[in-house]
């Protein structure tokens, strides 16, 4: 498809803005392709944006995750009166009910979902700003739902926060490291010395080690096991198992394997033995802050003996040596995450109307999403939302 063909839209007479540097033309793009080059210069130095919202991420999701559930590319590239880029959202359309909803692409697997910015511009962002943004939309979109978005990353503002915004359904824990600091503030030395007596059974092991697997054969043998033992985890706690959703796999696949500068797209942190995988963590980072996506542990009688908390020892300890500031262990309250993570990382979700017919669809969104966030919060009703779930399946 050719860029032409591509851009759906391009409205180049919005009006002129006073201060230069402002919007001054919108792209809709269509094409994973035809946006690739803009979005890769967006991953330079001088822009903000998630490891979460990187190409090579997210470009896997949409072609094996995002046509399967029928969401088309969506891909919002904002421009200056000199035709320079000012921000890309990398969004998916879906349509349902007669109403058209622009999400974030990435679904279910991304933790963080954020435009990718031009750093300067990002800073002096206003309302005038976002009008500019969301005005050629509704010919294409009846609603945008913005979820699980930072308020803060890297100590920059996301510009949607001047967006109307609500608290998201689930917080993300979040621990904060001091550059240089002494490991005690990263992790308690009496907790350290819990983790130490249980890895000493684990010491005992031929070949016992922890990694950060660096080759495609590596990458690939920690995956496989990894495709093996999580069903069967998930089915333990009568979970749905994600990873079996048409094209999920692959996509792990794909971003697990890309190149990113001396590491992957997504890095894959191991404790093994010479027998058997003992446990892996798997996250992104950008080099100040690490971010898990999935993980497990072995079905063995090695489990016994907190694998996934000392493989989180070292990973903590890792990213610290290499001045990262912080880390998380995904969006949730689960028990092991508050062992390390004592701060909370704010997150929202926005639900924009751009039609008559996305103000209805933004109300229902919204007031779901507030219901969802009650039970989360309230014991007695996450308790009976558990058993409910477990009774009908």
């Amino acid at each position: 498809m050719t860029m032409a063909a591509a851009m759906q839209s391009r409205t180049a007479e919005l009006p002129a803005q006073s201060k230069a540097g402002r919007i001054a033309h919108v792209d809709i793009v269509t094409d994973l392709g035809a946006a690739e080059a803009v979005w890769r210069a967006f991953e330079q130095p001088g822009h903000l944006f998630t490891p979460y919202q990187r190409f090579d991420l997210l470009s896997p999701w949409q072609r094996l995750v995002g046509e399967q559930e029928r969401a088309r590319p969506f891909i919002v590239i904002a421009r200056d009166s000199e035709h320079r880029p000012l921000l890309l959202l990398p969004l998916s359309l879906r349509q349902s009910h007669g109403v058209r909803t622009a999400c974030f692409m990435g679904g279910k697997h991304t933790t963080f979902n954020m435009g990718l910015w031009n750093a300067e511009f990002a800073a002096q962002v206003a309302s005038g700003d976002l009008d500019a943004l969301l005005a050629p939309l509704n010919e294409h979109a009846d609603v945008l739902a913005l979820t699980q978005q930072p308020l803060h990353w890297n100590d920059q503002q996301n510009p949607f926060a001047h967006l109307p915004r609500q608290s998201a359904i689930n917080g993300c824990p979040l621990l904060t490291m001091e550059p240089g600091g002494p490991p005690a503030s990263r992790i308690s030395n009496s907790f350290r010395r819990r983790l130490k007596s249980k890895e000493k059974k684990l010491q005992a092991l031929a070949g016992y080690r922890y990694h950060l697997a660096t080759t495609d054969a590596d990458i690939t043998r920690l995956l496989d096991w990894f495709f093996r033992i999580k069903p069967a985890r998930m089915a333990e706690q009568k979970l749905p198992n994600v990873f079996a959703e048409p094209g999920v796999e692959q996509f792990v696949r794909s971003a697990c394997l890309a190149p990113r500068g001396d590491g992957r797209v997504i890095d894959i942190h191991a404790l093994e033995c010479d027998d058997e995988v003992i446990a892996i963590f798997a996250g992104v980072a950008d080099g100040q802050r690490f971010s898990m996506m999935f993980n497990t542990y072995t079905m063995s009688e090695h489990a016994r003996y907190s694998p996934g908390l000392i493989l989180m020892r070292y990973i903590i300890d890792r990213c610290a040596e290499r001045g990262y500031r912080s880390l998380d262990l995904g969006i949730g309250s689960d028990e092991y995450k508050r062992m390390f993570c004592k701060d909370d990382q704010d997150i929202f979700d926005s639900f924009v109307p751009l039609t008559s017919r996305g103000k209805l669809a933004a109300m229902a969104m919204s007031s779901l999403s507030h219901g969802k966030r009650l039970v989360k919060q309230n014991q007695m009703l996450f308790d009976l939302a558990q058993r409910l779930r477990r009774a009908f399946g």
